[in-house]
C-alpha cells in the first residue's frame, strides 16, 4: 500500500515527505504524510498545550456525488449490512487547519456526520485494496475524484478531513521473579471484523474517532478523545461512546461516571501521563492522526487494576510486550499486519516513551527520516 501510493503521489512535496524509519535492523515505512516540525511533539495533552479549537458547530452541505462515486457508497452500505459491521451516524470532528509544533497542538475542527466520511473518503482504502489484489493500480476514480495530489491532502480545510487519535499504552511494572526486571508492559490490539476501517490489523490502543458527544467545544481537545477511548477500549465501559448505543448522560466523563481504574489515575496528578509525539495525515483515506503516548509510571496501578484491563468488542485480540524485550519489540515492528497509523504511533511513541522511561526501556534506538 505504501509503495502504490508513493507512485500515485510522487515526490515529497517541500518539506513534507512519507514517514520512515528503522529500529536497530529493522525498517519501518508507512503511508503518513508528515514533516519535521510536526514529530516528536512531546506535547502534553491538557491545556494551554491542547490548543485544539472548534470554528463552526454547523455541518457542511452534503456533497453531490457522481454515479461511480453513488455506486461505491451504496456497495458500502450493503457490505455494512452482510458483514455485521457497526456504522453508526455520529457528530464528528473535521480538520479545518493545523498550528502544530513541538509541546504545542493548535488549529480549528469543524463538525460533520460520520456518515459522510464513511461514503466517501473511507472507501478510498478498499479502493486501493481491490487494485492492489488484481495487481492494477492505474485506475483509481474515487482517489481522482476526493484526493487527486498532494496539495489536495494539505488542503485539509478544502475537503473533508476526519481523523482521530491513537496512543502507545505503557504501563509501569514492578520486578517480578518470573517476568523478570521492572519494565513498561506495551499494549497493541489486533482490530476486530467489526470495525469500520483498519479491520484485522494490528494497532496500538486505544484508537478512535475524534467526535464529540455532549460537549462540542471542550471535547476538541485531544487528550478528551483519549480518556474517553481509554475508558471504552481499556477499562471496560460500555456507554463511554455512543458506538454501542446513543449517549444521553449529560456529562459522560464526570467523575461520578468513571470506572474505578481511571478515577484512580485521576486522583493524584502524575499518574496518568498523556502526550501527542507526532502528527500526520494518512494517504490511505486523507485522514488526520495524532499520534500519542500514554504512561502510568506508578507500579501500584499493574498491581491493583491489571487484572481487569481488557480490550473491547473492537479488538481481536489484545497482545503485550515488554519494554526489556528487544527481540521481540523489534520485531513487532517488522509485522506487515501494521496498520499505517498504528505503525507511526508506535514508533513516535517508543522514540519518546526511550527519553524519559530510564532503566525500564532496554530497546534498539529508533530513527526516523522523511521520505519520498
Amino acid at each position: 500500500m505504501t509503495d502504490a501510493l508513493a507512485e500515485y503521489y510522487g515526490q515529497r512535496h517541500g518539506d513534507h515527505g512519507l514517514y520512515a524509519g528503522s529500529c536497530g535492523e529493522q525498517a519501518v515505512n508507512t503511508s503518513i504524510l508528515t514533516c519535521a516540525d510536526w514529530l516528536d511533539l512531546a506535547c502534553e495533552l491538557r491545556p494551554p498545550h491542547d490548543g485544539l479549537t472548534i470554528a463552526s458547530a454547523r455541518p457542511d452541505p452534503r456533497e453531490v456525488l457522481d454515479e461511480h462515486a453513488t455506486k461505491a457508497a451504496v456497495n458500502r452500505l450493503a457490505e455494512t449490512v452482510a458483514m455485521n459491521t457497526r456504522l453508526m451516524n455520529a457528530p464528528l470532528y473535521r480538520l479545518l487547519s493545523t498550528d502544530i509544533r513541538e509541546r504545542h497542538l493548535g488549529g480549528t475542527f469543524g463538525v460533520d456526520h460520520f456518515v459522510h466520511y464513511a461514503l466517501t473518503m473511507d472507501l478510498l482504502e478498499g479502493e486501493l485494496l481491490d487494485a492492489l489484489a488484481v495487481g492494477d493500480t492505474t485506475s483509481l476514480p474515487l482517489r481522482d475524484r476526493y484526493l487527486p495530489d498532494v496539495g489536495a491532502v494539505l488542503d485539509v480545510g478544502g475537503r473533508l478531513c476526519a481523523g482521530g487519535a491513537l496512543a502507545l499504552t505503557a504501563i509501569a511494572r514492578p520486578a517480578d521473579p518470573y517476568r523478570g526486571e521492572a519494565d513498561y508492559v506495551l499494549l497493541v490490539q489486533e482490530r476486530s471484523g467489526h470495525v469500520l476501517n483498519a479491520t484485522r490489523r494490528l494497532a496500538v490502543i486505544p484508537k478512535g474517532f475524534h467526535q464529540p458527544l455532549t460537549d462540542v467545544r471542550r471535547e476538541t481537545q485531544m487528550g478528551a478523545t483519549l480518556r474517553r477511548e481509554m475508558e471504552e477500549e481499556l477499562f471496560g465501559r460500555p456507554d463511554a461512546d455512543n458506538t454501542v448505543a446513543d449517549t444521553l448522560t449529560a456529562d459522560p466523563m464526570h467523575p461520578t461516571g468513571l470506572t474505578e481504574p481511571m478515577r484512580w489515575l485521576l486522583a493524584e496528578p502524575g499518574r496518568l501521563r498523556m502526550e501527542c509525539t507526532g502528527f500526520g495525515l494518512n494517504l490511505v483515506s486523507g485522514n488526520y492522526e495524532f499520534a500519542s503516548l500514554i504512561v502510568i509510571d506508578d507500579e501500584e496501578f499493574w498491581t491493583r487494576y491489571g487484572g481487569v484491563v481488557e480490550a473491547n468488542w473492537e479488538s481481536a485480540t489484545l497482545r503485550q510486550y515488554s519494554t526489556t524485550d528487544a527481540e521481540l519489540v523489534t520485531e513487532l515492528l517488522g509485522d506487515v499486519a501494521w496498520s499505517n497509523e498504528g505503525l507511526f504511533a508506535m514508533t513516535q511513541g517508543l522514540r519518546r516513551l526511550a527519553e524519559i522511561g530510564g532503566e525500564r526501556v532496554k530497546l534498539p534506538a529508533i530513527e526516523w527520516e522523511i521520505g519520498q
